[in-house]
């Protein structure tokens, strides 16, 4: 699995979400790599990581020790936003004498209703081969009903290559095991696991992301969990308000640094 690591002290591990990078959370781990190692990572088959064909949150949660483990570190605090919070969920649920604390960013414990049918649509329509024109790339993403800053975003993803462009993630593999993305494996009463070490769930006022019928799964699975909203923003909340999303989450960190 790719990744970087920057700063000294208590380790952070910061997790973006479905079609990003390590970069996503680069703003909050300069702010933490003051006080923190921080390592972000390329989930894999996003980035510079290996491509998967079966992808769920307890191979991923598997992952991310595995690399800690390699780091040689003990424990760690972690951070994820919308899917990389569900696998900073996942982790702590299967690995909790390992995390210090948790923050997840506008995502629940819980299954979702499929939401990205017009991206991946629009993803997948796109010629590659013998294209060479990122302009042209952002115009037919927003043509096939994309918002800019969101085919901004999206076209992170490219990279050339000698005939054209072709995709970092592993878009074929994200979209066949995207019911597994927008799902969740801990929710049998009778084999559920819980976390009971420091939590925040963080929410965008504008988003759909976590709302009040979310709170009881939250609380089953996260007892210490704590919640804010940033009002005036939508479920990219750390791009939004990045300089209180980043306070917020750095007093948290420090406040439960052991």
């Amino acid at each position: 699995m790719n990744y970087v690591t920057s700063g000294q002290g208590q380790a952070v591990l910061l997790i973006h979400g479905l079609f990003g990078n390590l970069d996503n959370l680069k703003g909050l781990g300069q702010v933490l790599e003051a006080n923190h190692q921080v390592i972000r990572v390329d989930v894999p088959n996003h980035g510079l990581s290996e491509h998967w064909q079966e992808m769920d949150y307890p191979s991923l949660a598997k992952v991310m020790m595995d690399l800690v483990d390699d780091l040689g570190l003990d424990k760690v605090h972690l951070v994820g936003h919308s899917m990389g919070g569900k696998i900073a969920m996942a982790t702590a649920l299967a690995y909790p004498e390992r995390i210090i604390s948790l923050v997840a960013a506008d995502i629940a414990p819980v299954t979702y209703q499929p939401r990205h049918d017009l991206v991946f649509a629009a993803l997948e329509s796109l010629l590659l081969e013998g294209s060479s024109d990122r302009r042209m790339a952002l115009s037919h993403l927003i043509a096939a009903g994309i918002d800019e800053p969101t085919a901004q975003f999206l076209l992170k993803n490219l990279q050339r290559t000698e005939t054209g462009f072709s995709w970092k993630m592993n878009l074929k593999g994200l979209k066949a095991c995207y019911p597994n993305i927008i799902g969740w494996h801990n929710l049998s009463s009778e084999t559920a696991k819980v976390y009971h070490g420091p939590s925040l769930f963080i929410r965008g006022g504008d988003s759909n992301y976590v709302t009040t019928e979310h709170r009881g799964d939250i609380m089953r699975q996260f007892p210490a969990a704590q919640a804010k909203t940033l009002e005036g923003c939508g479920h990219w909340l750390h791009a939004q308000k990045p300089a209180i999303f980043n306070r917020i989450v750095s007093e948290f960190i420090d406040k439960h640094a052991v």
